[in-house]
């Protein structure tokens, strides 16, 4: 498949910049994969939806503030640190800038903090530095003198950080570069409304890391370098879900990340396991679904892996049609976008 294939030509009018106000005020368009009929809705329209007894399968991450404004040890100069990747407790894959001043063995220093960085080694395109620290502690220094990260796309945001997390996203959960963002659409009363409905709520976490925004830069889509993500899901929650799909319940994901976390862990029998581990999993058209059965995502960037996958569990032509739709109707796009749950 070509990465032609994936493209579509968007509006720039058409790019989100603030979210909209309430959250489950957003339109969703519900698409049925049985008659491929399109209707136009509101996200809380999704608790009128979902039947009585599925399983919604969200992504409990919380946002880490990965933009860090620094000062250059040596000479006092002004840089910038944008967190990519963990690699060990207290070490980071990182965008840097200026790349030419932040060379291995330059220490970088950050005001009203005791917090302070080296770098240590050229990556693949980054830089790998090396904080003083790392947990909790390392979390907590970022909270008081970091920002909080918006996609490249967003230019000119005024919404407050917290409207970048989810309502359900967990502290303890804390190391993704950017929100799950089909998650951003639930307020707690809409959750409410859910659970009063008998519909089921499972948590599971993949840490979203700073390559769901790389560029696919193949000509062949077979031959993409696909990034790689932390994902954990708990013994207790891969038993329920496990018996859920055993006893016929449809498992909803909510968002790209749920996908891939759950598709990460299941085996071709249905099954899915439960630990903490690394995944680069790349879904696209030709991909056979183990765990998911609907999904609840946004509209994603042309030639996206996100896209690619999304057109997975679509045929093109419909996938065209989905899109076009949305276009022509004007919902909103990317971060701060609209939703569609596919079912």
């Amino acid at each position: 498949m070509k990465l032609t294939d994936f493209d579509y030509h968007l509006p720039q009018e058409l790019i989100a910049q603030s979210p909209a106000e309430p959250r489950d005020s957003a339109r969703l368009l519900h698409v049925h994969k049985d008659s491929w009929e399109l209707h136009d809705r509101i996200f809380s329209d999704i608790v009128d939806i979902i039947w009585e007894n599925d399983v919604l399968v969200v992504n409990e991450t919380r946002v880490i503030k990965a933009r860090l404004k620094g000062k250059i040890r040596s000479n006092n100069k002004d840089c910038e640190i944008f967190l990519h990747t963990q690699i060990s407790e207290d070490s980071w894959d990182c965008l840097v800038y200026p790349g030419k001043k932040l060379k291995p063995g330059v220490k970088v220093y950050f005001a009203d903090s005791h917090l302070s960085g080296t770098v240590i080694e050229n990556s693949d395109k980054w830089r790998i530095v090396q904080f003083s620290f790392g947990g909790q502690q390392f979390l907590d220094a970022i909270n008081t003198i970091w920002e909080t990260p918006l996609p490249p796309y967003i230019k000119n945001s005024d919404a407050p950080d917290e409207r970048y997390q989810t309502v359900y996203s967990d502290s303890e959960k804390s190391g993704s570069v950017a929100a799950p963002t089909a998650g951003l659409h639930f307020t707690p009363e809409l959750m409410s409304q859910l659970e009063k409905k008998w519909i089921i709520i499972e948590k599971v976490c993949l840490h979203v890391w700073l390559g769901t925004f790389m560029n696919v830069e193949v000509e062949n889509i077979e031959d993409h370098d696909m990034h790689s993500e932390k994902i954990y899901i708990s013994k207790e929650v891969s038993g329920r879900l496990n018996s859920y799909k055993s006893s016929g319940k449809r498992i909803i994901a909510v968002g790209t990340t749920s996908v891939r976390t759950l598709e990460s862990f299941s085996d071709k029998n249905w099954h899915l396991w439960h630990g903490s581990m690394d995944t680069n999993i790349f879904i696209y058209p030709g991909y056979k679904w183990d765990f998911v059965d609907s999904i609840i995502t946004n509209f994603h960037l042309p030639k996206s892996t996100l896209l690619m996958l999304v057109s997975s569990f679509l045929w093109d032509e419909n996938r065209k049609k989905i899109y076009q739709h949305a276009v022509d109707s004007h919902y909103r796009f990317f971060s701060f976008w609209d939703a569609m749950f596919l079912e």
